[in-house]
């Protein structure tokens, strides 16, 4: 019998349960399904929701927030924002990637 070729599992860095509830993660969808997903949320009666991004998709991060407050809250939320960086990869493949977070909570 042949060996199975070994597989070089990567242990996931954040898991979906790990995220809380009140977090929206930003990625590679079009800006207004991360501003539906956030009206939505404060839709439930939620006063606060955190939008988290790093690399690339930092931007589509500001965007989806400045839409939100701008558009559907006619600047009623209040933000705050935190920065920081990640190292991705082990070893030679280590590298630094910018990250975001952006607290909105409703003031009325």
């Amino acid at each position: 019998m042949a060996e199975e070729p070994k597989r070089s599992e990567r242990a996931p860095t954040q898991r979906r349960s790990d995220i809380p509830p009140d977090t929206i993660l930003i990625g590679k969808k079009p800006i207004m399904a991360y501003a539906t997903a956030v009206m939505m949320h404060f839709n439930t009666g939620a006063k606060r929701l955190t939008i988290k991004a790093r690399g690339r998709a930092i931007s589509t991060a500001v965007d989806v927030a400045e839409v939100v407050n701008n558009r559907f809250f006619q600047a009623s939320l209040s933000k705050h924002v935190n920065l920081g960086t990640e190292i991705v990869g082990d070893g030679q493949d280590a590298r630094n990637v910018s990250t975001i977070e952006i607290v909105l909570e409703r003031t009325k």
